[in-house]
């Protein structure tokens, strides 16, 4: 899959990078876990360094918040909160700072996160990129997702929210954070594609095949999860992920649909060159 939607990305972005003469333009790539939007954006980084485009990429997982900043959450709001994943977990005022110093065209050092450990990496081994990048990829599950109506949190969609957030606080607070500092984060983005699965039940297997290869990686360590496990941490992202894919394609510039093998089966493409279209109102 990852040829095959890298190419489509790389030839709807051609004319857009044109058009821009050399201004950076901050490319959000969503798409559900184990989507291949982590693989997409690395390929389009390399074809587009070789292009002499200057590159890189963002996760929004590489914003989490600190181990011990979601345990303090965890304690002071509510314990779901210490598992990574959905807002209200990552450094939103980071991202902000990353983004804006791209878009001014200045040096800027990207953070990474260490999921086999569940922390972040030390500043030491955070990757840093020149002034003049004119392409930064920032991918994440839920990157330029909108907030949920608040009617909408009242009725529990799994186990999870029904055992351990039945008062809905948890989902209450991530929609909050979602709809007040995220907002503020999506609108630094230029352009919005979305990598969209066929159905939130396809996540399972794909979460479980990333998590395979952590297991491969990292054998043993900490931050790799069995399917015990691994079920329960999907059920965080059920709510929000379901939601993406019922409103953002609408909206998105760019939005692949994706078979069950990952395939690309389908594309709506909103923007052409010189236009804009997917900011969010802040």
């Amino acid at each position: 899959m990852a040829a095959g939607a890298r190419q489509i990305i790389e030839e709807w972005l051609a004319p857009q990078l044109i058009a821009r003469q050399g201004h950076p333009l901050i490319l959000g790539l969503c798409g559900a876990q184990g989507s291949g939007k982590s693989t997409v954006a690395a390929s389009l980084t390399q074809r587009l360094a070789a292009a002499g485009v200057k590159s890189a990429t963002l996760s929004l997982d590489d914003l989490y918040l600190t181990k011990g900043q979601r345990a303090q959450l965890g304690r002071d709001v509510h314990p779901l909160l210490v598992t990574r994943g959905v807002p209200g977990t990552h450094d939103v005022a980071l991202g902000i700072r990353t983004l804006d110093a791209i878009r001014k065209g200045e040096p800027a050092t990207l953070p990474r996160f260490d999921k086999s450990r569940d922390d972040r990496e030390p500043e030491a081994a955070w990757v840093r990129v020149a002034a003049g990048l004119q392409v930064l990829i920032f991918e994440g599950w839920c990157v330029g997702a909108m907030p949920q109506r608040q009617t909408d949190l009242l009725v529990p969609i799994n186990d999870l929210e029904r055992r351990e957030d039945a008062d809905a606080l948890w989902r209450t607070y991530v929609n909050e954070a979602l709809a007040g500092p995220y907002q503020a984060l999506f609108a630094r983005l230029d352009r919005l594609v979305l990598l969209a699965a066929p159905g939130f039940e396809i996540v399972q297997r794909w979460r479980g095949e990333q998590e395979a290869e952590l297991r491969r990686a990292a054998p043993g360590a900490a931050g790799v999860m069995e399917d015990a496990a691994l079920r329960r941490f999907i059920e965080h992202y059920e709510r929000l992920t379901r939601h993406i894919l019922q409103e953002m394609p609408s909206r998105a510039d760019l939005v692949m649909r994706l078979s069950p093998e990952r395939e690309v089966i389908g594309v709506d493409r909103r923007v052409s060159a010189g236009a804009s279209g997917c900011r969010p109102a802040v």
